[in-house]
């Protein structure tokens, strides 16, 4: 005779427990009554996946746009100094950089003092190519700015800075 052992089942009558369901954006703490650091992250995460899909015509990602963005305003940046001032890692900024190059948007140049550093600067083509992912980001940041007054982006403008001033480093 065989032994058999006693499992226990959940009947197929019982009841499942359903998630309630979840709160779009703008509602519950997803709105106005949500964290702070939370909002923030909401807002930053629809601006990017926003950005992302304008891009997507340009051939550029969002990071690639990021790095020329700031060695257009920085020009000879070190891939290092780069990577803090675009908010990436060194790796990625490094992988970036490769292919950026390969693809004739950007060239080296030695530094004059540090040889082994290198500094990376636009070339005609990058101008180009960020001056066409330019324009998609600027209508993105005008639908960001849809019905405030430039009062209200100054005020925004100041407090997303001194959030960063202030956290920085912490």
């Amino acid at each position: 005779m065989r032994k058999t052992t006693s499992r226990k089942t959940t009947p197929r009558s019982a009841p499942r427990r359903i998630a309630p369901s979840l709160p779009v954006p703008g509602e519950g703490k997803r709105g106005e009554d949500g964290h702070l650091a939370y909002l923030l992250r909401q807002a930053q995460a629809a601006a990017r996946l926003s950005l992302d899909r304008a891009l997507a015509s340009t051939g550029l990602t969002h990071p690639q746009f990021v790095v020329l963005t700031m060695l257009k305003a920085y020009p000879g940046l070190s891939g290092a100094d780069c990577a803090r001032v675009a908010l990436l890692t060194p790796q990625t900024v490094n992988v970036i950089i490769a292919n950026l190059e390969r693809d004739g948007a950007i060239q080296r140049t030695p530094h004059p003092i540090h040889g082994r550093v290198l500094q990376w600067n636009l070339t005609r083509h990058g101008l180009a190519l960020l001056a066409k992912a330019r324009l998609k980001a600027t209508a993105l940041e005008r639908r960001l700015a849809g019905g405030l007054d430039g009062r209200d982006l100054a005020i925004i403008r100041r407090w997303l800075a001194q959030v960063a001033t202030e956290l920085h480093g912490t």
